[in-house]
């Protein structure tokens, strides 16, 4: 890679156009904040930056790596696209804002029945009449009145308005009425179902017009803040926002459709992994600290699943990468559970070789720790609670205990018993802390995979002493060495993403057992934990243990990926080597594999899906058709003939799309249109316009 001081210069010998052909791509992942410029005709890297993610405002992460790049001339840069977490974060946490779903012609009791009510992302859900059939025609004249009567009700309860009409993809004539008439009594920004999604599904639609009137003001609030640090930056370009599916879209259309964005992050790593690995047929796993995701690539693309996305336990409508996240990462807390059982994750901290770096005096804690005998330091320990920024005005809404507590933490980080016993409690769950972890105004530190990649020179970043200091408390509390204990560890995360990788491809699953601390050694490598050797009655794990161990002295199993790993994020060398070879394919990391999920933010192509309806007008009897009707979003023809309805829904649906994506920043779309049967003379017509990216001139 070239130097920092190259970004924005123009080489020696280069042709004048390169000047103009810099684009800024950058990542937001639940650990790092990635962030790559890129010499967009040439494809070459001339500068990358790694900076820890600031989860509680996003753009303080992305001007950090924007800074960190060192940008010579802003002026060269002519388009910054940007991948994110914070939509399926904001879902997953409860973050988004307070959204009233009004369901129109839903049956309650059939939804009821189902059990479906927590399926709409809200509490504050409301049944009216209304409605249409599966032929467009109107089920129940619309109450409106009860509509507005409840608008005023919610005057400061929500903060925006979201509304699902029964089968409004082929009708949506009430929901724009209750959009017009709500809209001349409440400022509260208001989501139309049919305008996410043709599909018919009335649970997931009205899902995803929740979850995105929710996210309206997060998204938007979060793409004033990157703008912000362009300007600061003075950086001014086009900004794309990069889909689940991979595609892009401009920052507009992603104001408005911010619950595209759900998944966005994998997504763009996948595309990230295809970029840098030029391979058309390849399996992309990008170790995250946080998260590892895994993605598929098939004929150079990266797969799309036919089913909505889902996220936080809320299926949607919305397109995205069929792609795999397990809770696995360079950051996964290492821990031990009941019955001296090893966890690894779920829970994120911060790797003790950082806090001791950035603390000395944890550092010499940990040293101490390390000279006590065998079993006479417990585990919580090595628990470090720290206190991260300020409180701000929020103090005021504490209990005394969350002042305490922040009072304490102020003169450093401290481990949790010193904690328990200056709050005067007996266990961490009676601390109470949830609310200032999930405002990152405290965070928690602990042994992770990052710090046996310091003791085992892996990795050298930050202190290897104190890490190896945690890792010796750790053992000695289980009687255990430390290299064997190291061994065991890095067995069950191989196993983790081996698991991973077996159910995401084959749609099958089994549970793995946990493993204990001890007597897991078997000539002096590691052996399938207890309740998964030649005993195991279910064979589709013992089949993957014994092709892991080859535990079984007469059957030989494998399990063979056809593909090669191509692996992403800068632990990939390390955790998913083993995993390479227990599948027995290649791991391939290539250059820039570190960032590559960056580089996905800026790889992909803009893409535009304009999607109609075709369909036919019955009689009042229901046996006779009178003409065919093409339904789009905003308008509803009739036609006498279906193959003339089939005509003016393909020409529309090309040309919106074709529209659609040079609004979006497509340069030179091409358009392909297909003709889809839904059964009973129906049919979707569906126009994708895909381009590469405008750069500003």
């Amino acid at each position: 890679m070239e130097s920092e001081a190259a970004a924005g210069r123009a080489q020696d010998g280069a042709p004048q156009r390169h000047r103009s052909g810099l684009v800024l791509g950058i990542d937001t992942g639940g650990t790092y904040t990635d962030g790559v410029l890129l010499d967009y005709y040439s494809r070459r890297v001339l500068a990358s930056h790694k900076s820890l993610t600031t989860r509680r405002d996003f753009a303080i992460g992305i001007e950090s790596v924007i800074e960190g790049i060192h940008i010579q001339d802003p002026s060269a840069v002519k388009m910054v696209s940007i991948s994110t977490t914070l939509a399926t974060n904001a879902i997953a946490e409860g973050k988004g804002k307070r959204v009233a779903l009004f369901l129109v012609g839903y049956d309650p009791e059939l939804i009821a029945s189902f059990k479906m009510e927590n399926h709409f992302a809200t509490p504050h859900y409301y049944y009216f009449a209304g409605g249409h059939d599966l032929y467009g025609r109107e089920k129940a004249e619309l109450d409106l009145q009860g509509i507005l009567a409840q608008v005023g009700q919610l005057r400061g309860k929500v903060e925006a308005i979201a509304v699902s009409s029964y089968f409004s993809p082929l009708n949506p004539e009430h929901e724009n009425r209750v959009y017009q008439a709500v809209s001349r009594i409440s400022d509260l920004p208001v989501v139309l179902g049919h305008q996410l999604s043709t599909k018919l599904g009335s649970v997931e639609r009205a899902t995803t017009a929740a979850l995105n009137a929710s996210l309206l003001a997060v998204l938007q609030d979060f793409i004033i803040a990157v703008r912000r640090a362009m300007e600061r930056r003075r950086i001014d370009a086009p900004l794309m926002v990069v889909r689940g599916d991979g595609t892009l879209m401009s920052d507009e259309f992603a104001a408005r459709t911010p619950v595209e964005t759900i998944h966005s992050g994998p997504a763009a790593s996948a595309i990230g992994g295809r970029f840098l690995s030029e391979l058309d047929e390849a399996l992309v796993i990008d170790v995250g600290g946080t998260t590892t995701d895994i993605a598929l690539i098939e004929g150079g693309q990266v797969t799309v699943s036919e089913e909505g996305a889902t996220v936080g336990g809320y299926n949607t409508a919305v397109s995205a990468a069929n792609l795999l996240s397990i809770a696995l990462g360079g950051d996964s807390h290492i821990t031990l559970g009941r019955e001296q059982v090893i966890a690894v994750g779920p829970e994120r901290v911060m790797p003790l070789a950082q806090l001791a770096q950035q603390h000395p005096e944890v550092r010499k804690q940990l040293l101490t720790l390390r000279q006590r005998p065998r079993g006479h330091v417990t585990l919580d320990w090595l628990e470090y609670w720290y206190l991260l920024r300020g409180p701000g005005e929020a103090i005021d809404r504490w209990t005394a205990q969350e002042k305490a507590l922040v009072e304490f933490l102020g003169d450093g980080p401290r481990p949790l018993p010193e904690i328990l016993k200056h709050l005067k409690l007996l266990h961490a769950a009676q601390i109470g802390a949830q609310e200032l972890l999930r405002q990152e105004i405290i965070g928690k530190a602990g042994l992770t995979p990052t710090d046996l990649m310091h003791v085992e020179g892996k990795y050298s970043q930050w202190d290897a002493e104190a890490a190896a200091a945690a890792l010796d408390v750790f053992a000695g509390s289980q009687y255990q060495d430390p290299a064997s204990l190291c061994q065991l560890i890095w067995s069950q995360v191989n196993e983790m993403i081996v698991h991973a990788v077996v159910t995401f491809l084959s749609g099958k699953r089994f549970d793995l057992p946990r493993r204990r601390a001890g007597g897991q050694q078997l000539s002096g490598s590691v052996s399938p934990p207890a309740g998964a050797g030649a005993e195991d009655e279910d064979i589709g794990r013992w089949f993957f243990y014994n092709s892991l161990y080859s535990a079984h002295p007469h059957l030989e199993t494998q399990i063979r990926l056809r593909q090669p790993i191509v692996g992403i994020g800068a632990a990939a060398s390390v955790m998913l080597s083993e995993a390479a070879r227990a599948l027995y394919t290649d791991l391939i990391l290539p250059e820039h594999y570190q960032v590559a999920n960056a580089l996905g933010a800026i790889a992909g192509s803009v893409m535009v899906v304009e999607e109609l309806l075709v369909y036919p007008r019955l009689s009042d009897s229901g046996l006779e058709v009178l003409g065919y009707y093409v339904q789009a979003s905003d308008q509803r023809q009739e036609f006498e003939e279906m193959d003339d309805a089939l005509a003016q829904a393909r020409a529309l649906s090309e040309e919106r799309a074709l529209g659609g994506a040079i609004r979006s920043g497509a340069d030179s779309p091409q358009v392909e249109v297909e003709v889809l049967s839904d059964g009973l003379d129906s049919f979707r017509v569906r126009a994708k316009a895909m381009g590469s990216p405008r750069l500003m001139d």
